[in-house]
């Protein structure tokens, strides 16, 4: 499977640092708040086996870890990992060739991003029925679109439109307990 180079590695890192903030923005999380948003993003060359997958962009999961776990009293956090599907995305930029990578990322990224910040704000349950991972989807690109709306990114029309009344982009899944 082909995974992102380093000058595509650079993009997606500007990328994600782009939706971070928008994210923030968009939910008006401070600085200091957003730490708290516990999450991290992948590539494929960082991913496990059960984290790949084919036919979307990305897959959420969700690990359960431990905060101070050599305590007795210790209770478990949950913590996302945002599992970018490097052969997916490559696919799609080669399919179309007005697809750019930067906004592509830049889209992904805020919309997984959105879903992270709906789970630990606790607006949307992880572990949803099927229908209402439907509904969460509309919901979610809409959020998306909305807190796009202003960045003025080259190309980001191109990819809001391509993404209207649009369905699934991500798989999420339940790992469980974790360390």
């Amino acid at each position: 499977m082909r995974t992102f180079d380093p000058n595509e590695m650079a993009v997606v890192a500007q990328a994600v640092e782009i939706a971070e903030d928008v994210t923030a923005n968009y939910f008006k999380i401070s600085t200091s708040a957003w730490r708290h948003v516990r999450y991290d993003i992948g590539t494929l060359a960082t991913l496990t086996t059960e984290e790949i997958t084919d036919g979307v962009f990305a897959q959420i999961t969700r690990y359960s870890r431990f905060l101070e776990p050599q305590r007795r009293e210790a209770r478990p956090y949950d913590f996302f990992k945002i599992c970018l599907q490097d052969h997916t995305i490559a696919a799609a930029l080669e399919r179309d060739e007005n697809l750019r990578l930067f906004p592509l990322m830049v889209y992904v990224a805020t919309h997984e991003l959105v879903h992270v910040v709906r789970f630990c704000k606790f607006l949307q349950r992880f572990d949803a029925e099927p229908e209402e991972r439907i509904r969460e989807e509309v919901r979610v690109h809409e959020i998306t679109q909305k807190a796009l709306g202003n960045v003025g990114l080259a190309h980001m029309d191109y990819v809001v439109q391509g993404y209207r009344n649009c369905g699934s982009m991500e798989v999420l899944r339940d790992q469980g307990l974790s360390s």
